[in-house]
């Protein structure tokens, strides 16, 4: 019904025809419901990264901006895997290896996800 929508407005209509053109990837949700309905999480990601960049008025070195970017990964996962950084950072500079790794937790979060 949406797809074959005609309107008396052209600018709608361009819309309408332009997601008609996506209307396969779209309906991909109905198939797979595990993915994303939106990559929102993936572009807020990028954004604290130059959020970051832009008030520390940039890294100067490349192990600086190696070193930066390594960190927010790891505080980005640990927030969206509902892990304290706090405790994740303590467990590893303490060589505990109480808490396993991220990796380790992704794997399960994704196992128990499609299971």
């Amino acid at each position: 019904m949406l797809f074959s929508t005609k309107t008396n407005y052209q600018t709608l209509n361009d819309r309408i025809e332009k997601t008609k053109e996506k209307k396969f990837e779209f309906l991909l949700v109905l198939k797979y419901p595990e993915l994303p309905l939106h990559n929102n999480d993936a572009e807020l990601r990028a954004r604290t990264r130059v959020r970051k960049r832009d008030v520390n008025l940039h890294t100067i070195k490349e192990e600086g901006i190696k070193a930066s970017d390594s960190f927010s990964t790891i505080v980005q996962t640990t927030k969206k895997l509902g892990v304290s950084v706090y405790d994740y950072f303590n467990d590893r500079v303490s060589k505990s290896f109480k808490m396993p790794s991220l990796a380790e937790m992704i794997r399960t979060k994704m196992s128990m996800k499609f299971s």
